[in-house]
């Protein structure tokens, strides 16, 4: 059950403040948009949580069905690149390689990676942008996982000390590195880590494996009970942008 006012403390103490900067002044936020999100809607979903945030974002969208190439002259453009969900590892990995390095070098200097599901487990070392310190791996697979399925469903988490119910298929878990740029954000009952955010040369990188930026349509077909997690999606965002 949601905790009363999570998300007003988390906007303070995060220092989250929403912003009227006119378009063209404000940082830009690329979300990638290609074969593998059509399912879901997952890259609709990340462009609707981006612009709709108290960021201040200007959002476009790059890569095969994007309005932009996805490009190092598109990513030099941007504060965040986000990948969103949907699809497997393999083919969206083979989509996804020629612009690996790009994609380092954003990272690298300054720039933060949003990575949710898939784009969590886009993130590792193996068929991924080598991002993360860790290992990357399926949730589903590990000893006295509470989810054994690759259907959507449902899974619980402890976010920040506090327990959560989101919504989850086949999401990753994320294995930290050592030393103290890494922050476990949410962990799994098992007590591998669902959700963390660390550096990457000058950059951040978060990823996480559940899918706190669902909307109520997700929960549809099947049919779930409604998770309203939208106050945690804020919160991984904000501590990407603001860390």
């Amino acid at each position: 059950m949601k905790s009363p006012g999570i998300l007003d403390s988390l906007r303070h103490a995060l220092g989250i403040r929403r912003t009227s900067a006119p378009s063209g002044t404000r940082p830009v936020a690329l979300v990638y948009r290609g074969p593998t999100q059509e399912d879901m809607d997952c890259a609709d979903t990340v462009v609707d949580l981006l612009a709709n945030g108290p960021w201040g974002l200007e959002v476009r969208t790059a890569g095969p069905k994007g309005d932009h190439p996805l490009s190092p002259e598109t990513l030099a453009t941007a504060q965040l690149y986000a990948q969103p969900g949907g699809g497997d590892l393999t083919p969206a990995y083979r989509q996804l390689k020629p612009h690996r390095e790009a994609i380092r070098d954003f990272v690298e200097r300054g720039g933060r990676y949003l990575g949710f599901c898939l784009g969590g487990y886009l993130a590792g070392q193996d068929e991924g942008f080598g991002l993360l310190p860790g290992d990357v791996d399926q949730y589903i697979t590990t000893d006295g996982a509470t989810v054994t399925t690759e259907d959507n469903t449902l899974v619980e988490v402890e976010w920040r000390g506090h327990p959560r119910t989101l919504f989850f298929q086949d999401g990753a878990y994320f294995t930290p590195g050592p030393g103290p740029d890494t922050t476990v954000v949410a962990t799994y009952p098992n007590g591998l880590t669902a959700a963390l955010v660390t550096s990457y040369g000058t950059g951040r990188v978060a990823v996480v494996g559940p899918h706190p930026e669902a909307t109520a349509d997700w929960f549809e077909d099947p049919p779930l009970p409604f998770q309203d997690t939208h106050d945690l999606a804020l919160d991984f965002v904000s501590t990407v942008l603001n860390g």
